[in-house]
């Protein structure tokens, strides 16, 4: 296919045969070379007769140029091989592609074997096997020593290191994680009087950064005196990373003193420091800094401002920064999904996602992650299978942190059977997996079940943490299996050397109190390593309650009173249990009390899940378009348990309530 170049006397042609070479000076015939995959990628000027050798360099050189960028191995292999039948092969600029080829298509072997037969190795050599071994071995800690020892051998040679060589050094220290070996190098760039230089002062302040060494990051951007705006977004960067926000404005500030606005870089960093601390003011601030400095329009600017406004709580600011935004990409959409999933609006991030796939963009596997998880919060059934569909539908299933979320959504949507069918799918769980499960068996009470998952587990030889252990824990408390959950907890702690916090030993202590066993939960609650909190004493207070201990009930009281003195859900707590033993004066008392400390208290309520639509209630509520219905046929229930003897110690003041609120309900 001929066509016109910018210039109209020079046309271009795209090979879309085998490339023929034709005979040259040297009077050699070429042999054929399908490079198909290249010469659509690679346009060929007509002057180019491959006659001369400047010309056939100038053909190699962009061949292994597209090559090495595409990743095209076959055709590297194949120019390298006609490098070597046409005598172009000890071409240094040459070899340094061809080896670039190789790193870059990660055939280490093939370029090892290269790097040895070169005759003559310059700094770009080396900088090429050294940056392509820590580029491409992040998961192998043996390949990024070998930089290391490449760098010794390089200068063994006498081979001079500039500032690339010494950028690629301090990836593989980051990559390593190694603080010994970044002193070295450190120390060596100071030797030989890199310390100045603005690109590896960059690589030095990230290096620091990137280890939690502030101070260290700080003297080093000291030391370099002629700093490029690069340098200066490292400095914020770093600050930022380590949530240090006075001091990343501070930089910031000293910034714009010398003359540096700060480009998108810059105030990307400052938002998502903003949202990192929700602070919804100081963002603001940078917001106005931003719209005075016509960064507005960038994408990555905006996309940052939504994260922070969602992490601020501001989601109708996050809507409107959104709103405003003339181009959008797959990132900028799927933050806004992702924000109304972190603030519980399941619907609302659902209808997003489907202007999304109309917009011709398409979610990634942690949007629809955090759309399931706000849905699941919301018992919203309708659009967990929506969500799900649309996960099976573009290939997301094999993705663990979306079957993690489905799992845990199809749980809090009350459909186990279709957790347990999203966990089977899975074909290689991960302990995330594992313990979404077992969560979810132990929340809807199948206590049989969840126990069975954890043995399966353990056999797979699978290291349980702590957090699946409490959702152990939690099934047992349902089925009272006491012998069994103090077998988990003695697993726990002897075997696998896990350190019980709070909440394992409130779940211990509601274990033993459920089944009577008071004295032990009292001993547990007093040799605790720790100081008692809120959840254990909360906890041995409700096995109080049903055990009618009133005396070890108000020991706990006075010491959860004073632990958080301002929390009405331990007034109540301990009023309800006043009330179970009809002691209306202590009642009065503790409500008394819950009144002079605390604010009003947030009423609870519950949900359901009807037609798509979700319907909530609080306690006495009245103001429910169908509420008059819904009292009739509670207190129809209430009346046909009492006749049943299914009720046993139900508060007689709630019993009464429910009643006037079913018999006296105002039409």
């Amino acid at each position: 296919m001929l066509s016109k170049c910018c210039s109209s006397s020079i046309p271009t042609v795209y090979f879309k045969r085998q490339l023929s070479f034709p005979p040259t000076p040297f009077h050699r015939t070429y042999s054929s070379l399908p490079l198909t995959q290249l010469t659509a990628k690679m346009p060929i000027s007509v002057a180019t007769h491959f006659t001369d050798p400047h010309s056939t360099h100038s053909f190699y050189s962009n061949a292994l140029k597209v090559s090495a960028k595409m990743g095209f191995l076959p055709q590297g292999k194949q120019l390298h091989a006609h490098m070597i039948k046409f005598g172009f092969y000890n071409v240094l600029s040459l070899q340094n592609q061809i080896l670039n080829v190789y790193v870059r298509c990660k055939e280490f072997s093939d370029a090892q074997r290269l790097f040895g037969d070169m005759r003559v190795r310059n700094v770009v050599s080396w900088n090429t096997v050294i940056c392509g071994v820590v580029d491409c071995s992040s998961n192998n800690r043996l390949n990024l020593y070998l930089g290391f020892s490449y760098f010794r051998r390089m200068l063994l040679e006498i081979v001079r290191a500039d500032d690339i060589t010494f950028n690629g050094l301090f990836r593989a220290c980051i990559e390593l994680d190694d603080f010994v070996i970044s002193r070295q190098v450190h120390c060596f760039i100071v030797k030989v009087g890199f310390d100045m230089n603005s690109f590896v002062g960059s690589a030095l302040v990230k290096l620091y950064a990137t280890c939690g060494f502030v101070e260290d990051a700080r003297r080093a951007f000291d030391g370099i005196l002629s700093r490029d705006l690069v340098l200066w977004n490292v400095m914020v960067s770093c600050y930022v990373s380590n949530c240090l926000a006075k001091e990343a404005f501070e930089v910031f500030n000293l910034m714009q003193l010398k003359g540096l606005k700060g480009d998108e870089f810059t105030f990307s960093s400052l938002m998502s420091l903003c949202g990192t601390l929700g602070s919804c003011d100081l963002g603001k601030q940078v917001h106005g800094l931003i719209l005075r400095n016509s960064f507005d329009l960038d994408v990555q600017v905006a996309s940052a401002l939504i994260h922070m406004y969602s992490n601020s709580e501001s989601i109708n600011d996050a809507r409107k920064a959104f709103d405003g935004m003339a181009v959008r990409n797959v990132v900028s959409w799927n933050t806004m999904v992702v924000g109304y999933g972190w603030h519980g609006d399941g619907k609302e991030a659902m209808q997003l996602l489907r202007e999304l796939l109309e917009a011709g963009f398409y979610p990634d596997e942690l949007t629809l992650a955090s759309i399931l998880s706000s849905c699941g919060n919301l018992s919203a059934t309708s659009e967990v299978m929506q969500a799900h569909a649309c996960t099976i539908k573009l290939g997301f299933e094999v993705f663990l942190s979306t079957s993690n979320a489905l799992i845990n959504a199809y749980s809090k949507c009350g459909t186990i059977l279709g957790a347990y069918q999203c966990f089977s799918s899975v074909l290689e769980p991960d302990l995330v997996t594992w313990t979404s499960i077992v969560c979810a068996y132990a929340f809807h009470g199948l206590t049989k079940e969840a126990t069975k998952l954890f043995d399966k587990m353990l056999s797979y030889g699978i290291w349980p943490d702590p957090i699946i252990f409490l959702g152990v824990f939690s099934a047992c408390n349902h089925g009272g299996l006491v012998k069994k959950g103090l077998h988990y907890f003695n697993l726990m702690t002897s075997y696998y050397q896990i350190v019980p916090d709070s909440e394992h030993y409130a779940c211990l202590i509601d274990l033993l109190g459920r089944f009577g066993l008071l004295d032990e939960a009292f001993n547990v609650l007093t040799s605790m390593p720790m100081e008692p909190g809120s959840n254990t004493l909360g906890a041995f207070i409700g096995a109080c309650k049903v055990h009618k201990n009133l005396g070890l009930a108000k020991w706990a009281a006075e010491k959860l009173f004073a632990l958080e003195p301002n929390n009405p859900v331990n007034y109540t707590l301990m009023s309800n249990l006043y009330a179970s033993e009809r002691l209306w004066h202590d009642v009065a008392r503790v409500r008394k009390m819950m009144r002079d400390r605390c604010n009003s208290k947030v009423p609870g309520y519950s949900w359901i899940e009807i037609a798509g639509n979700v319907h909530t209630f609080v306690s006495s509520d009245k103001s429910h378009p169908q509420a008059l219905e819904v009292y009739v046929i509670l207190g129809t229930l209430l009346r046909l348990m009492k006749v049943d003897n299914h009720i046993f110690n139900v508060n007689t003041t709630s019993d009464s309530i429910l009643d006037d609120c079913a018999l006296k309900f105002p039409g």
